[in-house]
């Protein structure tokens, strides 16, 4: 059932392509376990074995403040339609904050979303498939239009700057993000 594979093969990719939420899973030593779902159109394959996506804003910041101090992380994307599937890619990641050296490049693969607060690349160094046959299908999912009207009309830049400082700078486990003054300015 389950196969493995070094990198992403042309499969994947469409499998990738048509899923509307992937997950992200991180952890640091003696912190607790992260697993967030993301969504939006806030992931590219950039390569066979690298992926980048956009860390948006939102209640917390676990995954940076996870990688900061430990760089693996595993990104799974599973199927609620008709042909089950489990795809998960490992690897190690590396955080990239607006205005960084070399950011504009990797922000320019993904469509600009509001809030986005770091972009996320991962060296992929294991894909695995499993078969996904206990993942029940759902019909009808769908974008929320909820995150984009936060971040643009009840927010704005000024607001998601402010929100970022009270609620992204801390994990749950009070290990610092990275998110500060000066890396919380639009590029």
């Amino acid at each position: 059932m389950a196969r493995q594979f070094p990198a992403f093969e042309p499969e994947h990719l469409d499998f990738i392509a048509a899923q509307p939420v992937f997950f992200v899973a991180t952890t640091a030593p003696g912190a607790r376990i992260n697993l967030s779902p993301k969504g939006m159109d806030s992931l590219r394959v950039t390569a066979p074995d690298r992926l980048v996506w956009l860390n948006l804003t939102g209640s917390g910041n676990e995954t940076a403040a996870h990688l900061r101090l430990d760089d693996r992380m595993t990104v799974m994307w599973c199927s609620f339609g008709p042909r089950p599937l489990i795809l998960r890619a490992c690897g190690r990641a590396r955080l990239v904050y607006p205005g960084d050296p070399g950011a504009a490049a990797l922000f320019d693969l993904l469509p600009a979303q509001p809030g986005a607060r770091q972009a996320v690349q991962l060296a992929v160094d294991l894909v695995q498939s499993s078969c996904g046959y206990g993942v029940p299908q759902a019909r009808d999912m769908a974008e929320r239009p909820t995150l984009r009207h936060w971040a643009e009309e009840a927010r704005g830049e000024d607001g998601l700057r402010a929100y970022r400082a009270e609620k992204n700078r801390r994990s749950l486990d009070g290990l610092p993000t990275g998110l500060d003054a000066d890396r919380d300015r639009p590029s």
